[in-house]
């Protein structure tokens, strides 16, 4: 598997099952299909989040700045911003991975 399928494979749908039906013909159990989904939905939600929150510091700053104010942004924002994001990811993420855990391998092998 190429690093740009990979690194593409959550967006993709049906494309993300490309890898459920090898490994559950391999051995994985269907709670290690379903943690892997979710790990990924995860993981590309801090992505995310992470440019999301430093996204927005930098259009706070630059206001602050424009209009002659201290910049402060509290600790707050930016924890509460990044946990949105994990949180709202890892939701989004539920669906997929329940649907690739309940597939049979040959299903899976299938739909690619």
């Amino acid at each position: 598997m190429t690093t740009q399928r990979y690194a593409t494979e959550p967006l993709g749908g049906t494309g993300s099952y490309a890898v459920t039906g090898p490994r559950r013909a391999l051995g994985a159990t269907r709670g290690q299909i379903r943690a892997q989904f979710l790990a990924e939905a995860i993981l590309l939600a801090l992505a995310g989040g992470a440019a999301g929150v430093a996204i927005g510091a930098a259009a706070t700053a630059s206001y602050a700045c424009g209009h002659g104010e201290i910049i402060v942004i509290p600790p707050q924002a930016w924890a509460g911003g990044q946990a949105a994001a994990v949180i709202i990811g890892a939701l989004a993420g539920l669906l997929p991975a329940v649907r690739a855990a309940r597939l049979s391998p040959t299903q899976a092998l299938l739909t690619v």
